[in-house]
């Protein structure tokens, strides 16, 4: 016999390739039906490509003591309607004999993020490969394996885990807390002080120490000192509308009249002074229309600064949410920042001014020496504003407001004891230098 054999022959190697991919076809026709059965399923269907056609169950099977068998359903594989199969394991439903104490299995490459963090996917690995990254600042997770962090309401902040929103606390300058009470006292401490020097000078009115140092402008410098101290109160407690309009307002004139004060004693001092030359024609602006006119002006001047802050753009109270995390700052909004260093400046420009004036003028003789005791005042006083202004912008919340408080006291309390302390104890200790006699005589002598 013979001949070529034929194509149909069992176990003939295909000649070429066009025969073997007309044969595979039809065999895979055949298996594009398949269907294979189990004992949980009655049937389980391909499709077309191979793929289950049906949805699946998990079920964890158990062989109890008494040899009966016990199954719960811990899962399945159900398809989507995008066409992927989805598997899913309920963790908690598993069931695993007693005896097994090892480790469970686990089948990812990461365990999961807790609550209070985020996945971040790595770049070139599997979609079950991520990293565990904490919640931003502001923002929480309270779910394993969280997508993204949801960022908590205006007026909540997260907990330490970042796991829950929780409120905000409101603060202020409270008069309960310790830091309020301590400026309370002081404040109360050195208004009374204020009082008591007041009292004194009342009292020894005709002395020749309380005349030579104008006592029409001591007077106005000590209730402007009392006041200031007294304005401190109005820093303190939560801040309302009136509080908030009359706090900045009420320092910047009071400070504007105590310095306006301080300026005109240097000027009268210096006036004073030139005015004992022969010939001189300062003589005729001796006396007290020379130095009311200076506190006047000057304060005024202050005085139309505030009337245009107040018109322009007046303070408020207003919240600060952000600036302390976890906390509601209840302030006082200045309105506008650029009238609040104006009239600030101000200030500064006057004291500057007075401690510049007494300066040049601390060398005069003895009975003018309250030159000197002013100078010294000025340094003081400057220099705590000078240092306020770097403090005050650096803090925040209500320790802005402590700052503020802290520096109208120690300045006021410069001026006061620089000033008034010595006199004082030249008018209740050593009385017998309180005499015009020992004022000529350190005139004289030039001491």
């Amino acid at each position: 016999m013979s001949g070529e054999p034929s194509s149909d022959e069992p176990g003939r190697i295909p000649s070429s390739r066009a025969e073997f991919c007309r044969g595979f076809s039809e065999f895979h026709r055949f298996l594009r039906r398949f269907q294979f059965h189990n004992t949980s399923v009655g049937g389980v269907d391909l499709d077309e490509k191979g793929d289950l056609a049906n949805n699946l169950n998990i079920v964890n099977t158990m062989v109890l003591r008494n040899g009966s068998i016990w199954s719960v359903k811990v899962g399945s594989i159900e398809r989507q309607a995008s066409g992927e199969m989805e598997l899913t394991i309920e963790q908690d439903a598993i069931v695993w004999p007693p005896w097994y104490k090892q480790m469970l299995p686990y089948s990812r490459c990461t365990q999961s993020c807790l609550p209070g963090h985020v996945k971040v996917v790595l770049e070139g690995k599997p979609v079950c490969c991520y990293d565990c990254s904490p919640c931003a600042e502001g923002t929480i997770s309270s779910q394993e394996d969280a997508e993204h962090c949801t960022k908590c309401p205006e007026d909540q902040h997260p907990n330490r885990n970042q796991t829950q929103c929780i409120p905000k606390h409101i603060t202020f300058l409270s008069y309960d807390e310790a830091l309020g009470i301590v400026l309370v006292f002081l404040g109360l401490l050195l208004s009374l002080v204020t009082l008591l020097i007041l009292g004194i000078f009342i009292k020894f009115t005709e002395t020749p120490l309380v005349k030579a140092n104008n006592r029409s402008l001591s007077y106005i410098l000590l209730l402007s000192l009392l006041l200031s101290f007294l304005s401190c109160f109005l820093f303190i407690g939560q801040p309302r509308r009136v509080t908030c309009l009359l706090r900045q307002t009420a320092f910047s004139t009071i400070f504007s009249i105590a310095v306006s004060s301080v300026l005109a004693k240097t000027i009268t001092v210096v006036v004073a002074f030139m005015a004992t030359k022969p010939g001189n024609r300062m003589r005729k602006w001796l006396g007290k229309g020379l130095a009311n006119s200076i506190v006047v002006l000057c304060s005024s001047v202050q005085m139309g600064l505030c009337a245009v802050w107040m018109g322009i753009s007046p303070p408020f109270p207003d919240s600060d949410w952000h600036s302390l995390q976890g906390q509601i700052t209840l302030q006082c909004n200045e309105g506008s920042v650029a009238m609040f260093y104006g009239a600030l400046g101000y200030m500064g420009f006057l004291a500057a001014v007075s401690f510049t004036v007494a300066f040049l003028a601390r060398k005069l003789p003895g009975a003018f020496n309250e030159a000197k005791l002013i100078t010294f005042s000025m340094l003081v006083f400057c220099s705590v504003w000078v240092s306020f202004v770097p403090t005050y912008l650096s803090t925040k919340g209500k320790y802005t407001v402590a700052v503020q408080v802290f520096s109208i006291l120690a300045s006021s309390a410069g001026l006061l004891g620089c000033i008034f302390l010595p006199k004082c104890y030249i008018i209740v200790v050593r009385p017998d230098l309180n005499t015009k006699e020992h004022l000529t005589a350190k005139s004289e002598s030039g001491s």
